[in-house]
Parts: C-alpha cells; structure tokens; sequence
C-alpha cells in the first residue's frame, strides 16, 4: 500500500516543504520594488512548469486515443487537460497578484499576459467543445484532435511571440533591466525551493487528475458506457 502512494506522500511533503521554508529560505534583495515578493517565484512559476507537463500528458493520451479509439484514453486526456487548465488558471492569478507590485497592477495588457490568456481561453475552448458534442465517440475524436492543436498553440503564445515584443516580464525582448526574475536571478538557497515546488505541485496535479479519473470512469460504467 505505502509503495502505491509514495508520490502522493512525496508531494505532501514537498509542498508542505515548499509552504514553510519558501517564507523563510533567504533571498536576493534585487531591488526596492521587488522586496519579499520574490517569494511568489516558488508559486507563480512551477504552476506553469506543472501546467505545460500535465498539458503534455493529456496531449499524450489524445495521440493514444486516436491511434486505439480507447475510450478511456479520451478520458485520461481530458482530466489532465482540465487540471493543467485549472494550474494555468492560478498561474495567471499569481502572476496578476506579483503584477499588482511590480508593474503597479494586475493586468497591464503586457505580451506575456496576453499570450498566457489566450492559451487558456483555447483550452477553455476545448471544454466547450467536447460539451456541444452528444456522441461519445465523436466528442473523444474531435477533442483529441482540437488537443493536439492547443498544445501545440502553447508555444507561440507563450514562448515565442511574447520573446519577439517588447514585454516587461522576464524574457521579453525588453526585459532587460526589468526587475522581473528569471532563473539567472535565483541564488542557491532559492534553488533548493523552487526546484521541490515544481516537483510538488506536478505531482499534486497528477494526484488531483487521477481522482477526476476515477470518478468519470465509475460514472460511466453506471451509465453502460464502458
């Protein structure tokens, strides 16, 4: 049984870790704006990091899903598409709250922003999709289809036109000298934060998705449908 649930233990532990020495761990006084909300770096950025893998794996379980016709795959995919969209959400939230004291609010229309908001609302799209769909077996088709679509929207939307704008966040063509950070900026005690906040809050996604996986695999099968 413990060896079934090491990683959820794992997670715990991690993000307990995380919660507690990310406010103490000591870190760089980059300038009077950024102050103590550097430490938003050990939420804001593995939300994303979790995002991008938990959209991948769901991206996976499409693939799989058009080459078997599985249903189960469908499943697969769209609870860890919803949970990474549920990451992305927070993502953005953060980042708006870290906006707030350094761009002085928490939407200032900037490349990054725009482009962060966009993947979400494809994705979002993805949802409204698959509910206009009443055929099972259409709805898992044409869904997995739309996800490898979206997935591969994540890279010009997130890493390469925001880089070719001027942009205040970090790794925009005119960052420089923002006082954004970026993993240049971490000192080595960061370091030992950041790095188990990605590994825990992927794995809390992990954990979260196989719950939804479990509950829409015993709702179909009381409906007959698997």
């Amino acid at each position: 049984m413990l060896r079934a649930k090491w990683w959820k233990i794992l997670s715990f532990v991690l993000l307990l870790y995380t919660c507690t020495y990310g406010f103490l761990v000591k870190v760089p006084k980059l300038d009077d704006r950024m102050q103590e909300s550097i430490r938003n770096f050990f939420f804001h950025v593995p939300m994303w990091f979790g995002m991008m893998i938990l959209f991948f794996v769901s991206l996976w379980y499409a693939i799989k899903f058009l080459r078997t016709a599985n249903p189960i795959h469908d499943v697969y995919s769209m609870a860890y598409a919803s949970i990474g969209l549920l990451f992305g959400t927070l993502g953005i939230i953060t980042g708006a709250i870290w906006a707030n004291y350094q761009w002085g609010s928490p939407w200032v229309g900037d490349p990054k922003q725009n482009g962060a908001a966009i993947a979400l609302l494809i994705y979002f799209a993805y949802f409204v999709l698959r509910g206009s769909v009443i055929d099972m077996e259409k709805r898992a088709r044409i869904s997995a289809v739309y996800n490898v679509f979206a997935f591969f929207m994540l890279f010009p939307t997130l890493w390469i036109l925001p880089r070719l704008s001027e942009s205040l966040h970090p790794g925009g063509q005119g960052s420089e000298g923002n006082p954004g950070i970026n993993g240049k900026d971490m000192s080595a005690t960061m370091r030992t934060v950041f790095y188990p906040a990605v590994i825990g809050w992927t794995l809390l996604g992990v954990w979260i998705s196989t719950l939804q996986i479990r509950y829409q695999v015993i709702k179909l099968k009381k409906e007959g449908l698997l």
